[in-house]
Protein backbone atom coordinates (compact mmCIF):
# COMPACT_ATOMS: atom_id res chain seq x y z
CA UNK A 1 0.00 0.00 0.00
CA UNK A 2 1.30 3.41 -0.84
CA UNK A 3 -0.78 6.54 -0.74
CA UNK A 4 -0.47 10.20 -1.68
CA UNK A 5 -1.59 13.47 -1.53
CA UNK A 6 -1.83 16.79 0.50
CA UNK A 7 -4.54 17.77 2.85
CA UNK A 8 -5.98 20.65 0.68
CA UNK A 9 -4.83 19.41 -2.83
CA UNK A 10 -6.87 18.11 -5.18
CA UNK A 11 -7.34 14.44 -3.62
CA UNK A 12 -5.78 11.48 -1.55
CA UNK A 13 -4.68 7.83 -3.43
CA UNK A 14 -4.05 4.73 -2.60
CA UNK A 15 -2.65 2.04 -4.33
CA UNK A 16 -2.65 -1.35 -3.33
CA UNK A 17 -0.97 -4.70 -4.68
CA UNK A 18 -1.65 -7.97 -4.17
CA UNK A 19 -5.32 -8.37 -3.34
CA UNK A 20 -6.35 -11.70 -5.26
CA UNK A 21 -8.90 -11.48 -8.47
CA UNK A 22 -12.63 -12.03 -8.26
CA UNK A 23 -13.19 -10.43 -4.49
CA UNK A 24 -16.39 -8.57 -4.61
CA UNK A 25 -15.31 -5.31 -4.42
CA UNK A 26 -18.41 -2.51 -4.15
CA UNK A 27 -17.90 1.44 -3.51
CA UNK A 28 -20.43 1.55 -0.95
CA UNK A 29 -18.23 -1.03 1.54
CA UNK A 30 -15.43 1.79 0.89
CA UNK A 31 -17.89 4.64 1.33
CA UNK A 32 -19.11 3.32 4.82
CA UNK A 33 -15.59 3.29 6.25
CA UNK A 34 -14.77 6.44 5.04
CA UNK A 35 -18.14 7.80 6.44
CA UNK A 36 -16.99 6.44 9.51
CA UNK A 37 -13.84 7.92 9.78
CA UNK A 38 -15.43 11.52 8.80
CA UNK A 39 -18.11 11.22 12.12
CA UNK A 40 -17.15 11.23 15.99
CA UNK A 41 -18.15 14.35 18.36
CA UNK A 42 -15.49 16.68 18.38
CA UNK A 43 -14.40 16.82 14.63
CA UNK A 44 -13.58 20.21 13.77
CA UNK A 45 -15.59 22.16 10.25
CA UNK A 46 -13.30 20.19 7.52
CA UNK A 47 -15.89 16.80 7.94
CA UNK A 48 -18.91 19.57 7.18
CA UNK A 49 -17.42 20.22 3.35
CA UNK A 50 -15.99 16.61 2.74
CA UNK A 51 -18.21 14.02 1.59
CA UNK A 52 -15.25 11.26 1.43
CA UNK A 53 -16.92 9.10 -1.65
CA UNK A 54 -14.25 6.91 -3.14
CA UNK A 55 -13.43 6.57 -6.68
CA UNK A 56 -12.28 3.36 -8.03
CA UNK A 57 -9.63 3.95 -10.67
CA UNK A 58 -8.28 0.54 -11.61
CA UNK A 59 -8.23 -2.40 -10.26
CA UNK A 60 -11.55 -3.59 -10.25
CA UNK A 61 -14.12 -4.09 -13.46
CA UNK A 62 -17.87 -4.88 -12.94
CA UNK A 63 -17.56 -5.08 -9.11
CA UNK A 64 -14.65 -7.66 -8.80
CA UNK A 65 -11.04 -7.49 -8.64
CA UNK A 66 -8.87 -8.38 -11.49
CA UNK A 67 -5.58 -9.32 -9.39
CA UNK A 68 -3.43 -5.95 -11.02
CA UNK A 69 -2.82 -3.13 -8.97
CA UNK A 70 -6.29 -1.38 -7.41
CA UNK A 71 -5.73 2.44 -7.29
CA UNK A 72 -8.47 4.56 -5.46
CA UNK A 73 -9.24 8.25 -4.98
CA UNK A 74 -11.14 10.45 -2.57
CA UNK A 75 -11.15 13.96 -3.48
CA UNK A 76 -10.71 16.85 -1.15
CA UNK A 77 -14.06 19.10 -1.65
CA UNK A 78 -11.25 21.69 0.18
CA UNK A 79 -9.79 22.01 -2.85
CA UNK A 80 -12.06 24.45 -4.43
CA UNK A 81 -11.17 26.91 -1.65
CA UNK A 82 -7.51 26.50 -1.37
CA UNK A 83 -6.97 26.18 -5.52
CA UNK A 84 -4.58 28.77 -6.22
CA UNK A 85 -2.47 27.86 -2.18
CA UNK A 86 -2.24 24.14 -3.20
CA UNK A 87 -2.02 24.42 -7.49
CA UNK A 88 0.38 21.65 -8.61
CA UNK A 89 0.97 24.22 -11.07
CA UNK A 90 3.14 27.52 -11.41
CA UNK A 91 1.16 30.61 -10.63
CA UNK A 92 1.00 33.26 -13.19
CA UNK A 93 3.63 36.39 -11.67
CA UNK A 94 2.48 37.79 -9.09
CA UNK A 95 -0.10 35.70 -7.70
CA UNK A 96 2.46 34.14 -4.89
CA UNK A 97 2.22 37.79 -3.40
CA UNK A 98 -1.24 37.14 -2.28
CA UNK A 99 -0.54 33.68 -0.63
CA UNK A 100 1.08 34.51 2.85
CA UNK A 101 3.91 31.68 3.98
CA UNK A 102 3.20 30.01 7.45
CA UNK A 103 6.62 30.54 9.37
CA UNK A 104 5.49 29.73 13.07
CA UNK A 105 5.87 25.74 13.33
CA UNK A 106 3.51 24.49 15.65
CA UNK A 107 4.45 22.43 18.79
CA UNK A 108 3.54 18.71 18.87
CA UNK A 109 3.29 19.16 14.92
CA UNK A 110 5.60 17.86 12.33
CA UNK A 111 6.08 21.49 11.06
CA UNK A 112 9.89 21.76 12.47
CA UNK A 113 10.86 19.05 11.88
CA UNK A 114 9.75 18.57 8.15
CA UNK A 115 11.35 22.25 7.32
CA UNK A 116 14.44 20.97 9.35
CA UNK A 117 14.61 17.62 7.24
CA UNK A 118 13.54 18.91 3.79
CA UNK A 119 14.55 22.94 3.82
CA UNK A 120 11.52 24.58 3.35
CA UNK A 121 10.69 28.09 3.65
CA UNK A 122 6.79 28.02 4.02
CA UNK A 123 5.28 25.21 6.73
CA UNK A 124 2.68 24.51 4.60
CA UNK A 125 4.75 22.02 2.08
CA UNK A 126 5.37 20.49 5.38
CA UNK A 127 1.71 20.13 7.12
CA UNK A 128 -0.13 19.56 4.06
CA UNK A 129 0.96 15.93 3.65
CA UNK A 130 2.03 15.25 7.64
CA UNK A 131 -1.71 16.05 7.77
CA UNK A 132 -4.17 13.51 9.39
CA UNK A 133 -6.08 14.05 6.27
CA UNK A 134 -3.96 11.33 4.52
CA UNK A 135 -5.77 8.44 6.65
CA UNK A 136 -8.82 8.76 4.36
CA UNK A 137 -6.91 6.83 1.72
CA UNK A 138 -5.50 4.12 4.36
CA UNK A 139 -8.97 3.66 5.28
CA UNK A 140 -10.07 3.06 1.61
CA UNK A 141 -7.37 0.59 1.41
CA UNK A 142 -8.43 -0.75 4.73
CA UNK A 143 -12.07 -1.47 3.86
CA UNK A 144 -10.80 -3.26 0.45
CA UNK A 145 -8.89 -5.31 2.86
CA UNK A 146 -11.51 -5.82 5.35
CA UNK A 147 -13.87 -7.49 2.34
CA UNK A 148 -10.86 -10.09 1.55
CA UNK A 149 -11.04 -10.76 5.73
CA UNK A 150 -14.45 -11.36 5.65
CA UNK A 151 -14.12 -14.08 2.81
CA UNK A 152 -12.17 -16.69 5.63
CA UNK A 153 -14.52 -15.64 8.24
CA UNK A 154 -12.19 -12.76 10.16
CA UNK A 155 -14.00 -9.90 11.90
CA UNK A 156 -12.35 -6.19 13.06
CA UNK A 157 -13.95 -3.51 15.03
CA UNK A 158 -12.42 -0.78 16.81
CA UNK A 159 -14.02 1.47 20.09
CA UNK A 160 -12.79 4.19 22.33
CA UNK A 161 -11.98 3.47 26.06
CA UNK A 162 -10.86 6.85 27.29
CA UNK A 163 -10.80 10.77 25.98
CA UNK A 164 -9.22 12.78 28.18
CA UNK A 165 -9.28 11.93 31.62
CA UNK A 166 -12.98 9.98 31.60
CA UNK A 167 -12.34 6.37 30.80
CA UNK A 168 -14.86 3.98 30.34
CA UNK A 169 -15.95 1.64 33.15
CA UNK A 170 -16.81 -1.40 30.87
CA UNK A 171 -14.80 -4.09 31.35
CA UNK A 172 -14.77 -6.96 28.36
CA UNK A 173 -13.65 -10.05 28.15
CA UNK A 174 -10.44 -10.01 25.51
CA UNK A 175 -11.27 -13.93 24.87
CA UNK A 176 -14.59 -13.71 23.26
CA UNK A 177 -15.56 -10.24 20.94
CA UNK A 178 -19.07 -10.76 21.45
CA UNK A 179 -18.30 -9.25 24.90
CA UNK A 180 -18.88 -5.95 23.38
CA UNK A 181 -21.77 -4.35 22.24
CA UNK A 182 -20.29 -3.38 18.81
CA UNK A 183 -23.97 -2.11 18.00
CA UNK A 184 -23.49 0.41 20.96
CA UNK A 185 -20.24 1.84 20.20
CA UNK A 186 -21.25 2.70 16.27
CA UNK A 187 -24.48 4.16 18.27
CA UNK A 188 -22.07 6.00 20.39
CA UNK A 189 -20.98 9.62 19.17
CA UNK A 190 -17.68 9.11 20.95
CA UNK A 191 -17.94 5.06 19.57
CA UNK A 192 -18.03 4.25 22.87
CA UNK A 193 -20.06 1.34 24.31
CA UNK A 194 -20.33 2.93 28.02
CA UNK A 195 -23.18 5.11 28.06
CA UNK A 196 -22.08 7.13 31.32
CA UNK A 197 -18.57 7.44 30.20
CA UNK A 198 -20.05 8.28 26.64
CA UNK A 199 -21.41 11.47 27.69
CA UNK A 200 -18.91 12.20 29.86
CA UNK A 201 -16.30 12.15 27.05
CA UNK A 202 -18.24 14.67 24.99
CA UNK A 203 -18.83 16.96 27.78
CA UNK A 204 -15.05 16.64 28.08
CA UNK A 205 -14.61 17.81 24.42
CA UNK A 206 -17.24 20.98 24.95
CA UNK A 207 -15.34 22.09 27.85
CA UNK A 208 -11.90 21.63 25.92
CA UNK A 209 -13.65 23.16 22.76
CA UNK A 210 -14.88 26.76 24.94
CA UNK A 211 -10.72 26.44 26.48
CA UNK A 212 -9.20 26.37 22.98
CA UNK A 213 -7.56 22.90 24.06
CA UNK A 214 -7.48 19.34 22.16
CA UNK A 215 -7.85 16.17 23.89
CA UNK A 216 -6.43 12.85 23.28
CA UNK A 217 -7.42 9.52 24.59
CA UNK A 218 -7.07 5.43 23.80
CA UNK A 219 -8.78 3.25 21.53
CA UNK A 220 -8.52 -0.36 20.97
CA UNK A 221 -9.06 -2.84 17.55
CA UNK A 222 -10.04 -6.01 17.36
CA UNK A 223 -9.73 -8.69 14.98
CA UNK A 224 -11.50 -11.68 15.73
CA UNK A 225 -11.72 -15.60 13.77
CA UNK A 226 -8.49 -15.56 12.80
CA UNK A 227 -7.06 -19.04 12.91
CA UNK A 228 -3.83 -19.77 14.56
CA UNK A 229 -0.48 -20.01 12.83
CA UNK A 230 -0.18 -16.71 10.99
CA UNK A 231 2.77 -14.36 11.46
CA UNK A 232 6.23 -16.07 12.60
CA UNK A 233 9.26 -16.13 14.77
CA UNK A 234 11.60 -17.32 11.56
CA UNK A 235 12.81 -13.82 11.21
CA UNK A 236 12.29 -10.18 12.92
CA UNK A 237 9.71 -9.02 9.95
CA UNK A 238 7.58 -11.97 10.26
CA UNK A 239 6.33 -11.36 13.14
CA UNK A 240 3.37 -10.01 13.77
CA UNK A 241 3.08 -8.15 16.82
CA UNK A 242 6.01 -5.78 15.37
CA UNK A 243 4.20 -5.30 12.25
CA UNK A 244 0.84 -4.94 13.87
CA UNK A 245 2.50 -2.56 16.37
CA UNK A 246 4.53 -0.56 13.31
CA UNK A 247 1.49 0.58 11.26
CA UNK A 248 -0.83 1.42 14.34
CA UNK A 249 1.85 3.38 15.62
CA UNK A 250 2.25 4.86 11.91
CA UNK A 251 -1.09 6.74 12.46
CA UNK A 252 -0.75 9.95 13.04
CA UNK A 253 -0.52 11.69 16.95
CA UNK A 254 -0.20 7.91 17.74
CA UNK A 255 2.53 7.77 20.09
CA UNK A 256 1.84 4.16 22.11
CA UNK A 257 0.51 1.18 21.58
CA UNK A 258 0.35 -2.43 23.72
CA UNK A 259 -1.15 -5.67 22.70
CA UNK A 260 -3.57 -7.31 25.02
CA UNK A 261 -2.89 -5.94 28.63
CA UNK A 262 1.09 -6.01 27.87
CA UNK A 263 1.17 -2.81 30.44
CA UNK A 264 -0.85 -4.45 32.88
CA UNK A 265 1.14 -7.93 32.62
CA UNK A 266 4.88 -6.21 33.04
CA UNK A 267 3.59 -5.56 36.68
CA UNK A 268 2.39 -9.12 37.21
CA UNK A 269 4.71 -12.42 37.97
CA UNK A 270 4.44 -14.77 34.49
CA UNK A 271 1.87 -17.26 36.20
CA UNK A 272 -0.36 -14.29 36.66
CA UNK A 273 -0.34 -13.15 33.07
CA UNK A 274 -0.05 -16.38 30.80
CA UNK A 275 -2.77 -17.98 28.94
CA UNK A 276 -3.13 -21.21 29.92
CA UNK A 277 -3.99 -24.12 27.60
CA UNK A 278 -7.46 -25.95 28.15
CA UNK A 279 -8.87 -28.80 26.17
CA UNK A 280 -12.34 -28.39 25.36
CA UNK A 281 -14.90 -30.88 24.26
CA UNK A 282 -18.12 -31.32 21.88
CA UNK A 283 -19.57 -34.92 21.95
CA UNK A 284 -16.24 -36.95 20.68
CA UNK A 285 -14.47 -34.55 19.39
CA UNK A 286 -11.35 -32.35 21.67
CA UNK A 287 -9.24 -29.56 20.93
CA UNK A 288 -6.93 -27.10 22.81
CA UNK A 289 -8.04 -23.77 23.51
CA UNK A 290 -7.36 -21.03 26.11
CA UNK A 291 -9.53 -19.37 28.47
CA UNK A 292 -7.92 -16.45 28.87
CA UNK A 293 -6.33 -13.69 25.78
CA UNK A 294 -4.12 -11.62 28.36
CA UNK A 295 -1.46 -12.09 25.05
CA UNK A 296 -4.06 -10.40 22.73
CA UNK A 297 -3.84 -13.17 20.68
CA UNK A 298 -0.62 -13.27 19.53
CA UNK A 299 2.40 -15.66 21.29
CA UNK A 300 6.01 -15.58 19.46
CA UNK A 301 4.78 -13.31 16.60
CA UNK A 302 2.17 -16.20 15.47
CA UNK A 303 -1.71 -16.09 15.90
CA UNK A 304 -2.82 -18.16 18.40
CA UNK A 305 -6.70 -18.43 17.07
CA UNK A 306 -7.70 -15.75 19.90
CA UNK A 307 -8.80 -12.26 19.29
CA UNK A 308 -5.88 -9.83 18.23
CA UNK A 309 -6.79 -6.85 20.30
CA UNK A 310 -4.47 -4.03 20.04
CA UNK A 311 -4.59 -0.49 21.96
CA UNK A 312 -3.34 2.74 21.08
CA UNK A 313 -2.75 5.96 22.81
CA UNK A 314 -3.31 9.14 20.74
CA UNK A 315 -1.95 12.91 21.97
CA UNK A 316 -3.71 15.49 21.96
CA UNK A 317 -4.16 17.37 18.68
CA UNK A 318 -1.21 19.65 18.07
CA UNK A 319 -3.17 22.37 16.67
CA UNK A 320 -4.86 24.80 19.54
CA UNK A 321 -7.21 27.58 19.19
CA UNK A 322 -5.12 28.90 22.12
CA UNK A 323 -1.67 28.58 20.59
CA UNK A 324 1.77 27.79 22.17
CA UNK A 325 5.00 29.27 21.96
CA UNK A 326 6.99 28.86 19.00
CA UNK A 327 9.11 31.10 16.78
CA UNK A 328 9.03 32.76 13.68
CA UNK A 329 11.71 31.02 11.16
CA UNK A 330 12.00 34.18 9.66
CA UNK A 331 13.03 36.47 12.11
CA UNK A 332 13.46 33.82 14.95
CA UNK A 333 11.43 36.11 16.96
CA UNK A 334 9.41 34.27 19.99
CA UNK A 335 5.83 34.46 18.96
CA UNK A 336 2.47 32.31 19.21
CA UNK A 337 1.89 29.02 17.04
CA UNK A 338 0.81 28.97 13.79
CA UNK A 339 -3.41 28.09 13.99
CA UNK A 340 -4.90 25.67 11.34
CA UNK A 341 -8.68 24.61 11.08
CA UNK A 342 -8.60 21.40 13.25
CA UNK A 343 -10.36 19.41 15.67
CA UNK A 344 -10.75 18.59 19.01
CA UNK A 345 -10.38 15.14 19.70
CA UNK A 346 -9.95 12.64 16.56
CA UNK A 347 -9.60 9.41 18.95
CA UNK A 348 -13.27 7.99 17.54
CA UNK A 349 -11.99 8.44 13.82
CA UNK A 350 -8.15 6.85 14.79
CA UNK A 351 -9.38 4.13 16.14
CA UNK A 352 -11.44 3.45 12.46
CA UNK A 353 -8.01 3.97 10.76
CA UNK A 354 -6.61 1.85 13.13
CA UNK A 355 -8.70 -1.02 11.94
CA UNK A 356 -7.93 -0.23 8.49
CA UNK A 357 -4.29 -0.56 9.68
CA UNK A 358 -4.91 -4.31 11.40
CA UNK A 359 -6.87 -5.58 8.18
CA UNK A 360 -4.30 -4.36 5.77
CA UNK A 361 -1.76 -5.92 8.14
CA UNK A 362 -4.00 -9.48 8.64
CA UNK A 363 -4.81 -9.14 5.22
CA UNK A 364 -0.93 -9.23 4.01
CA UNK A 365 -0.22 -12.29 6.63
CA UNK A 366 -2.76 -14.42 5.22
CA UNK A 367 -1.84 -13.72 1.80
CA UNK A 368 1.78 -14.38 2.94
CA UNK A 369 0.89 -17.64 4.67
CA UNK A 370 -1.65 -19.14 2.08
CA UNK A 371 -1.13 -17.30 -1.13
CA UNK A 372 -3.36 -17.80 -4.13
CA UNK A 373 -3.67 -15.16 -7.01
CA UNK A 374 -7.33 -15.48 -7.31
CA UNK A 375 -10.22 -15.64 -4.08
CA UNK A 376 -10.54 -19.37 -4.68
CA UNK A 377 -6.92 -20.58 -4.36
CA UNK A 378 -6.90 -18.52 -1.23
CA UNK A 379 -10.10 -20.00 0.22
CA UNK A 380 -8.94 -23.48 -1.06
CA UNK A 381 -5.87 -22.85 0.91
CA UNK A 382 -7.09 -21.18 4.21
CA UNK A 383 -9.92 -24.24 4.08
CA UNK A 384 -7.61 -27.06 4.17
CA UNK A 385 -5.31 -25.65 6.82
CA UNK A 386 -8.03 -24.99 9.16
CA UNK A 387 -9.70 -28.64 8.23
CA UNK A 388 -5.98 -30.04 9.51
CA UNK A 389 -5.54 -28.23 12.35
CA UNK A 390 -9.15 -29.19 13.75
CA UNK A 391 -8.94 -32.47 12.49
CA UNK A 392 -5.14 -32.74 15.08
CA UNK A 393 -7.12 -31.18 17.62
CA UNK A 394 -5.21 -27.97 17.65
CA UNK A 395 -7.78 -25.97 17.29
CA UNK A 396 -11.84 -25.56 16.50
CA UNK A 397 -13.50 -22.24 14.81
CA UNK A 398 -16.15 -21.14 17.30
Amino acid sequence: MITAGESHGPGQVCILEGIPAGLSVKRADIDGDLSRRRQGYGRGGRMAIESDCCRVVSGVRHGRTLGSPICLMVDNQDFANWRDVMSPDPLEAGALDDIAPVTLPRPGHADLGGVQKYGAADIRDVLERASARETTARVAAGAVCRRLLSEVNVRIRSRVVSIGHVESAVVSDYSDASSVDWEAVERSPVRCADEEASSAMCAAIDSARESGESLGGVFEVWCWGVCPGVGGYATAGARLDGQLLGAVGSIPAIKGAEIGTAFENAKQGGSKVHDELVVSSDGGHRWITRESNRAGGLEGGITTGMPIVVRAAMKPIPTLTSPLGSVDLTTLEEALAHVERSDVTAVPAAGVVGEAMMAYVVAGAYLEKFGGDSLPELLTAVGAYERALEERGLWRRS
